[in-house]
């Protein structure tokens, strides 16, 4: 291990304080000359040499690193816990729990690694015989209907469908967001069955005046105040009538995980996984846009416009999210791997997702984005499933690399390297990054 004296430029200077005070003088120490306008102080108050220290191993490409750069290794922080296989809580009241990324490798997300997102207290009482939801607001023909009433008339189907929370990816927020501190496992691709969520509606003669939905599950607030829903979201009519969103009562073959819904939920894939309502009890159509809890506000919404980090953005500036981004998730190997001597290559695999539409390419790159490599990517197994992509990458060297993963949709919108911050930490698709170390 290096001493604290290594890092020593003159005296009680050391780098590591340097690069705050002077970061021109720190990079000319450190390469032996300035560097470039864009890349100066990039080491963000850590010499090269400490950052080798603490991740364990040489740099290769450090001069390829952007301005502001931390290492993935410097930042990783998983505690797995809890009987749901390992994943982490984040809070209890409500719980709250994500999965780590390398237990997300299933091409269908098991139940017990699919991540939990509740607002408020879930309801005790989650007897599927005696379960009844409503359907009414503004329709010819209101009904209340058995999990029974549903197997009988209507058409089940089974579908993988990934559902994000829209706030994944907040805990990497600078300066932070206020909320869940999600890193990169509020998401999860399991198989659904249900009946189609259009198929009801139609059942019930949705009117020509309605513009959205409203969506009610038995959860209660946190206060305990019986008059308060903890939340109550809704989608536009339009998205309301995707033939893939599910009015489901099965979770991968199963009665769904109470803490996913049980025993009746929406599924509304592509979308923030808030509009996919849980312990479901009520659907209602309105001819104006919902304003249930969670719907007004800032809640759930983002400026219309791109702000900068920190920026105080008008209220009525906000939008509603809708359509979730594109984005990777490097699933294989886990973050901060130790390849053994001799190994210099390794199989990268992973998913990724893009809202309403498909991914149509994904790469990765080994040297800080300087040059990019084609992942092999698999169709989806039907819309709104994640799409595996996988690729065999070889080390040119011993050392610390990090995998980039960046996907593109059929839109050609691509994932950036940078967080396009907003105030309330929604919509992170900043590309996924894993450390590799190489003996």
């Amino acid at each position: 291990m290096p001493r604290d004296d290594d890092y020593a430029v003159s005296g009680d200077v050391k780098l590591f304080d340097l690069y705050d005070k002077d970061p021109e003088l720190a990079d000319k120490i450190i390469f032996g000359r300035v560097a470039d306008k864009n890349r100066r102080g990039f080491l963000k108050g850590a010499g090269l040499a400490t950052m080798g220290a603490i991740v364990g191993a040489g740099i290769p490409f450090h001069a390829n690193m952007p301005a502001g750069f931390v290492p993935v290794a410097m930042a990783s922080n998983h505690d797995p816990m809890m009987g749901k296989d390992a994943i982490t809580i984040l809070n209890d009241r409500p719980v709250n729990a994500e999965t780590p990324a390398h237990m997300l490798d299933d091409d269908i997300t098991p139940t017990s690694r699919h991540f939990v997102r509740n607002n408020g207290i879930p309801p005790e009482d989650m007897n599927a015989g005696t379960w009844e939801f409503t359907v009414d607001g503004l329709v010819d023909n209101p009904m209340t209907l058995s999990i029974a009433d549903l197997k009988s008339k209507f058409e089940v189907v089974t579908k993988r469908l990934t559902i994000e929370c829209g706030g994944n990816g907040r805990a990497a927020f600078d300066p932070p967001a206020k909320g869940n501190q999600w890193t990169y496992g509020a998401v999860a691709c399991s198989e659904w069955t249900g009946v189609r969520y259009a198929d009801v509606l139609k059942a019930a003669g949705v009117k020509s005046n309605v513009i959205y939905t409203a969506h009610v599950g038995a959860d209660s607030h946190l206060s305990g105040d019986e008059t308060k829903l903890p939340i109550s979201r809704g989608v536009p009519i339009d998205k309301a009538m995707n033939p893939n969103n599910l009015i489901a009562f099965a979770q991968n073959g199963n009665d769904i995980h109470p803490m996913n819904g049980a025993p009746l939920r929406l599924v509304v894939p592509g979308w923030p996984g808030s509009c996919s309502q849980k312990w479901l009890k009520r659907v209602y159509m309105r001819d104006v846009v919902h304003d249930g809890p969670k719907m007004t506000g800032k809640a759930y919404r983002k400026p219309g416009y791109p702000v900068a980090p920190g920026t105080k953005v008008p209220k009525e500036d906000f939008e509603i999210i809708e359509e979730m981004p594109v984005k990777s998730l490097i699933t294989f190997p886990e973050t901060g791997v130790n390849l053994p001597a001799g190994q210099d290559s390794v199989q990268i695999r992973g998913h990724a997702w893009a809202g309403d539409v498909e991914v149509s390419s994904v790469e990765l790159s080994i040297d800080f984005g300087v040059t990019w490599i084609k992942a092999d990517l698999q169709n989806p197994v039907n819309p709104y499933a994640w799409q595996r992509f996988s690729q065999t990458v070889k080390f040119p060297t011993k050392g610390y690399y990090e995998v980039w993963a960046r996907a593109t949709d059929s839109r050609d919108r691509m994932q950036p390297f940078a967080i396009a911050w907003n105030p309330k930490g929604y919509l992170n698709n900043s590309m996924h990054r894993v450390a590799v170390m190489v003996a």
